[in-house]
């Protein structure tokens, strides 16, 4: 039995749409074909006009036409002053039509972080908010009790954006009838249960407390160059980005994109510390336990570690 998506884009770049695009094995087409998804509606893909969208819009709002899976790209846009009209769809809150879709949806997939905690915008005057998340706190357009046809609350698929092979696996699984398992923040345990530093190959550097100052050197940026990567929880060192790099693997720091506070106010290449501490510790990691563990290790740390610039 086929599966009919609606897919709806919300106040965003549209980054997670071009993430998807990047998939290959399977690529959307055959994803779509081999799971029997009918894509109702894209904003990308589709060529409906505006009142044959208006019509279907309607047809499911009413009941009269089925949607099994509605995927929100984008924060809710609320502003301003909670009208919801900087982002109008039709001459109505495009936030209003969001809200009246969900309720009719078998599943409801917040694809990147916009959509699931607000992302960009959310402190702003345009009062972005994410579909049950605003930032790490239950609520947003839908509200924390809100559940779905299936009897899940909207799954949430954080990234700035999301990687592409998390949608198709997702949306695999929602087609085959295999359950998700979620997490914090109802994000699938799959994808969603690992660190970014598990995985990342500066990882041993990290041990030792080998520290990076500056782009072009081989050790762990997360104590001065502001690398997220022990600190939030995503696929970026599982699932690879081109099925080859990550962003630590090319000498960046992660951002932390996936987090329900991204993005930050303080700056994305520099560690908030305290006398060479950092203030945000790894997950799970006492702040007695760092400060005692980490001398030892930096005064462990091998020669070939210490040695570790590029040009050696």
């Amino acid at each position: 039995m086929s599966k009919s998506l609606y897919w709806m884009h919300g106040g965003g770049c549209g980054g997670d749409t071009w993430s998807l695009l990047n998939a290959e094995a399977p690529d959307i087409l055959e994803l779509f074909e081999s799971l029997r998804i009918d894509v109702i509606w894209h904003p990308t893909f589709s060529r409906l006009s505006a009142p044959e969208l208006q019509r279907i819009n309607e047809k499911i709002i009413t009941g009269k036409k089925k949607v099994d899976i509605l995927c929100v790209e984008g924060s809710i846009i609320h502003g301003p002053e909670h009208t919801g009209m900087y982002d109008e769809y039709f001459g109505n809150p495009k936030k209003d039509l969001i809200f009246a879709l969900a309720q009719q949806a078998e599943y409801v997939l917040a694809v990147g972080t916009c959509a699931s905690f607000g992302g960009f915008g959310k402190d702003g005057e345009i009062q972005a908010g994410g579909l049950q998340y605003n930032k790490g706190n239950p609520g947003g357009l839908l509200g924390e009790h809100f559940r779905s046809g299936s009897g899940l609350p909207v799954v949430n698929l954080p990234g700035c954006p999301c990687h592409c092979d998390v949608v198709c696996g997702v949306l695999s699984a929602v087609c085959s009838g295999i359950e998700l398992e979620l997490g914090p923040y109802n994000s699938p345990m799959d994808w969603f249960s690992v660190m970014v530093h598990q995985g990342c190959t500066r990882n041993e550097y990290h041990e030792y407390r080998v520290e990076e100052k500056k782009f072009g050197e081989k050790g762990c940026m997360f104590f001065y160059m502001g690398c997220h990567g022990p600190l939030v929880y995503g696929p970026c060192n599982k699932t690879l980005w081109n099925r080859r790099s990550s962003k630590t693997r090319a000498g960046v720091p992660c951002f932390g994109c996936t987090s329900p506070e991204f993005p930050h106010t303080y700056p994305y290449f520099q560690t908030l510390n305290i006398e060479g501490i950092p203030i945000q510790l790894p997950d799970g990691v006492s702040r007695a336990h760092y400060m005692a563990y980490k001398g030892m290790a930096a005064a462990a740390a091998p020669e070939r570690l210490i040695k570790r610039k590029t040009d050696i």
